[in-house]
């Protein structure tokens, strides 16, 4: 929960002239009308299925996984639709970290937040529960802008410059905790305060547990239900939608998990995967499925992700 932020003036370096120019850019797009935007964004994600192969891959496999009962074209289609999702959310993103209050207060549809009110009143701490659909950066801020009691979950990034950036980004929405600190998390919502966490993405360690997504047994974080043990925290569930036709996003709360968590966290866990599947259902392409979602349980078992380097891929 460190708030110092490095000068951006550290970041002027060629190596990081790519980026910068990435950024401008989609800084520039995110000015568009959002219909055009949204536009934009689409062929954005037609680049990204042709030139990120392994990720198309992984997307693939998921969904041979998750909808055994699609045909090969339906599972293609849905494949790209998925991309065109991601493209999305380049957009989506810039809008989080950028977009005026009033832009971002015309394209949301907000339902429920009484129900975080009225958990927030008992006084005990409350995880806004999410799972990691595309839209979730700019939804998030939706849901939790202006809020000094808010607190939102990081992993991480490799280049410095984008993790600066995404931090005064999400910054934006609330205050920020590494995923790796518990004892923060713990201490937030002791304290009365709110988490926003989505543990939906595949997670190994003494905090998991094998547990269904899909009818695919896959390695699931516990964490939702050890915290709301140890804190007394409600779990408000968070469900994040893009609206057809460019009409803006819903987002909904929805009342505490009732009888949670119980003495069985692999009962919770696998009523936590059964809620994030029911909402992938209603708009699967909005899911984040370039993440190895059905990893095997331990390092050095088989992958349900091995690719044949000598099939080739047929022709679009």
């Amino acid at each position: 929960m460190n708030n110092s932020r490095t000068p951006l003036y550290h970041f002027i370096g060629p190596k990081y002239w790519p980026l910068w120019l990435g950024l401008a850019l989609m800084g520039l797009v995110s000015l568009l009308p959002s219909a055009m935007a949204m536009r934009v964004g689409r062929g954005l994600g037609w680049i990204m299925y042709r030139v990120l192969p392994k990720r198309r891959q992984v997307a693939e496999r998921n969904i041979e996984l998750a909808y055994p009962e699609l045909e090969s074209g339906q599972r293609q289609q849905l494949v790209k639709d998925i991309f065109a999702s991601l493209g999305k959310s380049v957009i989506e993103t810039t809008w989080c970290w950028w977009a005026s209050d009033r832009r971002v207060r015309s394209l949301q549809r907000i339902e429920g937040l009484e129900h975080l009110e009225q958990a927030k009143a008992r006084g005990k701490g409350v995880i806004l529960l999410s799972g990691h659909f595309t839209m979730l950066e700019l939804t998030g801020r939706m849901a939790l802008k202006g809020r000094s009691d808010a607190f939102g979950m990081y992993r991480r990034h490799r280049n410095p410059l984008f993790q600066e950036l995404m931090l005064r980004g999400r910054e934006r929405t609330g205050h920020l905790i590494d995923k790796q600190e518990v004892r923060g998390m713990i201490r937030v919502l002791k304290k009365g305060d709110i988490v926003w966490y989505a543990p939906d993405q595949a997670f190994r360690g003494k905090m998991s547990t094998m547990a269904d997504f899909f009818g695919v047994p896959c390695p699931t974080n516990t964490a939702t239900s050890r915290l709301a043990k140890i804190t007394g925290a409600a779990v408000v569930p968070f469900l994040s939608q893009r609206l057809p036709d460019n009409n803006g996003y819903l987002v909904k709360l929805f009342p505490p998990l009732d009888n949670f968590p119980t003495d069985d966290v692999q009962a919770d866990t696998q009523r936590v995967n059964d809620l994030i599947e029911s909402w992938v259902r209603q708009a699967p392409d909005q899911y984040l499925w370039v993440h190895r979602r059905f990893k095997p349980e331990r390092e050095g078992m088989e992958s349900l992700y091995k690719v044949n380097p000598h099939k080739r891929r047929p022709r679009q």
